[in-house]
């Protein structure tokens, strides 16, 4: 299954004339169905170190009541000692083992969110980017736009597109033939 979609290249775009943009798999990676692990380390590794994590941590549990139980049921000082040596270090390494595995787990989840993010991240900017070169192909033709004459609104200045005076105004409209009543701008001298 292949990682790239056929779509057409943007004019102008670095892509090539028959290259295809390239996409980013899903979530599941690029298998989907019966076996997403399958030439995916990372998910699985995340799910090893969160099976591992939910054995060990609950068998350390476990270990650790079986060292408190067989302490307090034996009347012998030296048989609580291997209890509390057995049940209880034992015991209370494998939580720690499980709780850094979980937190491993953990760990791999946010790097895979991150990665998948950054998928989504960089095809958003690939179709951003063949959106505004498709925009600027068809907008200029090749014709520096931004000295043409325009007038702001109802005004009766004409100024180049590109003047500091009406940069910030969006009703901007092309000089008709008709501007013998129109005054030159001071600064941008159209």
């Amino acid at each position: 299954m292949s990682n790239t979609t056929a779509t057409a290249p943007a004019s102008g775009s670095r892509l090539g004339s028959g290259a295809a943009m390239p996409r980013a798999a899903s979530r599941g990676g690029q298998n989907s169905g019966a076996a997403p692990l399958v030439n995916n380390n990372y998910r699985l590794l995340q799910v090893v170190l969160f099976w591992a994590g939910a054995v060990l941590l609950p068998l350390g549990l476990v270990v650790i009541v079986l060292g408190w139980y067989g302490a307090s049921n034996t009347p012998y000082e030296y048989d609580q000692i291997s209890y509390l040596v057995s049940g209880g270090l034992l015991g209370l390494g494998l939580t720690f083992a499980g709780g850094f595995l979980y937190f491993g787990a953990w760990l791999a989840r946010i790097a895979d969110d991150g990665r998948e993010s950054s998928k989504r991240l960089a095809d958003t900017l690939l179709v951003l980017a063949d959106v505004t070169s498709r925009a600027a192909a068809s907008n200029d033709q090749g014709v520096d736009v931004s000295g043409l004459p325009v007038v702001a609104g109802e005004g009766s200045t004409m100024h180049r597109r590109d003047c500091t005076l009406i940069a910030h105004r969006s009703d901007l409209a092309p000089v008709g033939e008709n501007n013998a009543h129109l005054t030159t701008c001071r600064v941008c001298k159209p």
